[in-house]
Formats: structure tokens, sequence, C-alpha cells
């Protein structure tokens, strides 16, 4: 069976590249980064997290200078971004693959002077990729995560499942995973601790760990 899937986040820090290290790990999957903006490349941090010697990682859409949202990086660089530009890459379509999307799912990736803007959501709907959805706990996560599957569910985004990551919340864990299985038929792929080190051998240790 083969495993292609989209990975975004209910935020930008919550632990997409580590999940998708994770995720290329289990898989020996090939990874795909579309837009990195800034430096160091997520790119780099996989390809150095992950043991296999089978994964493949590819070139990135867009590359852009600047740490920022990819609309706004895109203007200092002179350099137009629209959704036709993305394709799943050729040399990947018979092959497992870990795409990660930048940010979370409502970070604009342009913005024309008409207002319309597109985002990291509709990557994932031109692609037409399963997503994973990386949920980290903090006060104001569960608001975060039931708008971020809301929108998930309203535009018929197929959920692979949840990922959370750091330090556990039972409390607001049951109230996401209870809305998964009931709203969108999906579940909990993996628990991550909140982890003092991130290193080959903690993504090893989780690649074992996940409920496909």
């Amino acid at each position: 069976m083969q495993h292609q899937y989209f990975i975004s986040a209910i935020g930008t820090d919550s632990g997409k590249t580590f999940v998708s290290a994770i995720l290329v790990e289990a898989l020996k999957a090939h990874y795909w980064k579309p837009i990195q903006a800034g430096l160091p490349k997520d790119t780099d941090q996989v390809k150095n997290l992950v043991s296999n010697t089978e994964s493949v990682f590819l070139k990135e859409r867009f590359c852009l200078t600047a740490p920022m949202s990819p609309h706004a990086a895109a203007n200092i660089d002179n350099i137009n971004i629209n959704l036709s530009d993305f394709e799943l890459p050729k040399e990947s379509q018979d092959k497992n693959l870990i795409v990660e999307g930048a940010g979370g799912l409502f970070v604009p990736i342009n913005y024309g002077q008409n207002g319309k803007a597109d985002y990291v959501i509709d990557i994932i709907g031109k692609l037409s990729l399963p997503l994973i959805l990386v949920c980290n706990l903090y006060l104001g996560s569960i608001n975060h995560t039931i708008l971020s599957l809301e929108a998930i569910k309203n535009r018929n985004i197929k959920l692979k499942g949840i990922i959370f990551n750091g330090e556990s919340n039972p409390e607001s864990e049951q109230i996401i995973e209870n809305y998964i299985l009931h709203q969108l038929d999906s579940k909990v792929l993996l628990r991550i601790k909140q982890e003092k080190e991130i290193s080959k051998e903690t993504v090893k240790k989780y690649a074992q760990q996940i409920g496909w």
C-alpha cells in the first residue's frame, strides 16, 4: 500500500518537521517541502534526523530568503507564487511520500490586489493528499485545533489522523479525539512526549509507535 500524506499543524511551531522526520523514517518515504521560507532548511533538518538509506529528499519548489509568511517572503524576493505551481513530484508518484507544509493551514502563500489570497490549505486540496495534522497542547489549543478540523471538514479534505506533540493534557486530548472520531471518522496516530533532545534515536523510537 502506498502512503502519501501532507503534514500541517494548528500553528507555526507545532512540530511539523520533527513529525515529518518520524513519518519519513517509518515509511522510508520521499520527503518534499514545497515552500521553504528562511533558514535552516527543513529538508536538511529532516535528512539529518532520518536513519534509513532509502528516503529521497526532494528540492523545494520555492526557497525564500526571509523567515516569514510565504506571501510576504515571496514579495521580498520578487517571486510570484500561484496554486498552479504545485504538482506532486514525478519521481515520487509510485513512492511513499511526506509533504510538509509551511506554518498552519491558513498561512497565505500569495495575496492579490483584488484582496484574494491562497493558503496552505489550498495546496492540500490542489495535491489531493490525505492530511496528518500536528496538534500541540497549550492554553487555547482546543479552540485552534477544532477550528482547523472544521476547515478540513468543510473543504472535504481527507484526514488520515492527528499527532499530539508535547506535554500531555488528557482532558484536552479527550475532547479533540472525540471530535475527530465522530466528525471526521479519524483517529490519533501518535502521541509524542515533551522531548528534551530530538535525535535520530528519538525519531526511530516514535517511528515504531505509529498506529496506522
